[in-house]
């Protein structure tokens, strides 16, 4: 009996050390809200810190991310309203996330909900919870019912979290991650699926063009008077803005999908000049409907070289002093075997139509003469079948997929 006794107050003990070391790593997290430009620095250069070598992750431009999550420089904050959030362990940055409502996209699709976007963390689950518990408060605090992410401020940030393909090399319009990230996620309670993303690598024909490609881009262009346009400077920043064309077919095309909000005018021409004045416009093909009299755009193709490899030679995100050359040898010189597929959209109405067949029938070629090898897509709903039904006419493979989580704050 005195031995059953003493075993159970070992027990005892042990749970209650247990317990106690537990409260004491929690309570080493300590959660700072960026407050001034210091901090957003902090903010933006713990990303850097934490993947620094990586030779899969794509850093994003420091300008880039100084401008996107600035108040005062970022269009989307018209719509949206955010915090940003520091994680600390024993004086040091260990985490980082953003806390972000889109109260466009909350109107638009009916739901009450608070993002958590640029989130980043060593392999400390303690660190993960607390940062995404830091986003749940605030999202309370604003009368949200969930949390879903991760998502930036609109579809035209990157979105969702890397689950498969870890090692494959990532696009600069994407999120890549460690592969704890998701493990992390599955030790969270009450996280679940929300949308899963699937992204392809789409080879390009050695010569030629694929016989059944240009069969329905010959007989599309015969039958609906379907027209390619290529685009001048004049076009895109003269009156004809083109510009604002394209992300006019955008807003139609992706309106439907899953963290969509409608881009306004001020957000079109923020992107007309963060996009186009460094595009090689050769490889951007824009479909337009000629039967009817003002010839509209139907369908776009903004494709551009891969800048993965020359962003990792950017240090710590910077142009100067030798980045701009390396990203100049890709965007200029086609230093790159790899092309991405930034926006390929087509309007619901001419998707049958063949429309989109029209748009690789332009850039093939080109692709071709530059010497890609593959093209990366973007990022596309598992559901998306209508989409994914356009590489049929290439060899390809399903190499990458992406989950969104969501739960709900009560």
């Amino acid at each position: 009996m005195y031995f059953y006794c003493y075993l159970a107050e070992i027990c005892y003990l042990c749970t209650l050390f247990l317990v106690l070391k537990h409260n004491m790593m929690t309570s080493a997290i300590e959660i700072k809200r960026v407050e001034n430009k210091r901090d957003l620095e902090t903010f933006i250069q713990f990303r850097y810190d934490l993947y620094r070598g990586d030779k899969y992750d794509a850093p994003n431009l420091h300008s880039d991310e100084v401008r996107t999550l600035s108040k005062e420089k970022n269009s989307a904050f018209e719509f949206c309203e955010a915090e940003y959030f520091l994680a600390y362990k024993d004086g040091k940055v260990v985490g980082r996330v953003a806390a972000i409502i889109n109260h466009r996209y909350n109107e638009q699709w009916q739901r009450d909900a608070v993002r958590f976007g640029w989130i980043d963390f060593i392999d400390d689950v303690e660190v993960s919870r607390a940062l995404l518990k830091a986003v749940e408060d605030y999202g309370r605090e604003k009368g949200m019912k969930e949390i879903i992410g991760p998502l930036g401020f609109t579809d035209m940030d990157p979105e969702g979290m890397l689950t498969r393909g870890f090692d494959q090399l990532n696009t600069m319009a994407t999120l890549y991650n460690y592969d704890y990230y998701p493990r992390h996620m599955e030790q969270m309670e009450g996280y679940e699926k929300d949308n899963d993303y699937v992204e392809y690598k789409v080879f390009v024909p050695k010569e030629g063009m694929p016989d059944k490609m240009r069969r329905v881009a010959e007989l599309t262009m015969d039958r609906y008077k379907l027209r390619i346009k290529k685009l001048t400077k004049q076009d895109v920043f003269g009156p004809a803005k083109y510009g604002h064309k394209v992300f006019d077919v955008i807003n139609r095309t992706f309106g439907h999908l899953y963290g969509y909000s409608t881009m306004s005018e001020k957000q079109m021409d923020e992107y007309v000049n963060m996009y186009f004045k460094f595009l090689d416009l050769d490889m951007v093909t824009l479909i337009e409907d000629h039967s009817l009299e003002d010839h509209p755009v139907i369908g776009v193709g903004i494709t551009l070289p891969s800048l993965t490899r020359a962003l990792q030679k950017c240090h710590n995100g910077r142009l100067w002093p030798f980045g701009w050359w390396h990203i100049l040898r890709a965007l200029k010189f086609h230093k790159t075997d790899i092309v991405d597929c930034l926006l390929i959209g087509v309007l619901p109405e001419y998707r049958s139509k063949g429309a989109n067949a029209l748009l690789f029938y332009d850039l093939i070629p080109i692709y071709q003469k530059y010497g890609f090898l593959w093209g990366e897509t973007h990022v596309e709903m598992e559901t998306n079948g209508k989409v994914q039904s356009q590489w049929m006419y290439f060899d390809y493979e399903q190499h990458k997929r992406r989950r969104c989580f969501k739960k709900a704050l009560v």
